[in-house]
């Protein structure tokens, strides 16, 4: 079942793990459709999280990031990668969270080249899309925290909080 715009408007710190767990559905170009399990995100906090891009107020880059949860946030890093991010909260209130990997692909860089991710996606509707949404699972899973992966520039602070979500993989016997 895919996710609604109810799921998307609450908090960063809710939403993030809520996302662990869920399945994140791709549908490619060719008619493809492959579904892949969230297993790890990290959260972004607003403008006072120095880590956010929102640290920095409301930009072009940035916009997305001000309207109702819901929406794709997808920007460029190295040149190389597009990071996929899922907007949360509510309008003016700027969160994301950061989609880190999913069961069988680690890196939020590998992981945007699998989905064949790119600018066309900043904005993006997940209730609306055709080509990508997330879908519920009805399964609790467990989760570890840690800390922010490679934020070490906005401060020990923020690149302290325990805001990464990582599912926890049973041992099968």
């Amino acid at each position: 079942m895919r996710l609604g715009k109810g799921f998307y408007t609450q908090d960063v710190l809710e939403l993030a793990p809520a996302l662990i767990g869920k399945v994140l559905v791709r549908d490619f170009p060719d008619g493809e459709i492959r579904k892949y399990l969230i297993t790890e995100v990290e959260a972004y906090r607003g403008e006072e999280d120095l880590a956010c891009h929102a640290a920095k107020g409301r930009t072009t880059r940035t916009e997305i990031m001000y309207h109702r949860g819901g929406y794709l946030y997808v920007y460029l890093i190295y040149g190389m990668y597009w990071m996929l991010n899922i907007v949360c909260s509510f309008e003016n209130t700027p969160q994301a969270v950061l989609i880190r990997g999913v069961q069988g692909i680690n890196g939020p860089g590998k992981l945007s080249r699998e989905l064949q991710i790119d600018k066309s996606f900043y904005g993006e509707s997940l209730m609306d899309s055709q080509r990508i949404w997330i879908e519920d699972t009805g399964e609790n899973v467990d989760y570890y925290t840690t800390p922010r992966i490679n934020i070490d520039y906005a401060g020990e602070k923020w690149a302290g909080k325990m805001w990464r979500f990582v599912r926890t993989m049973k041992d099968k016997a």
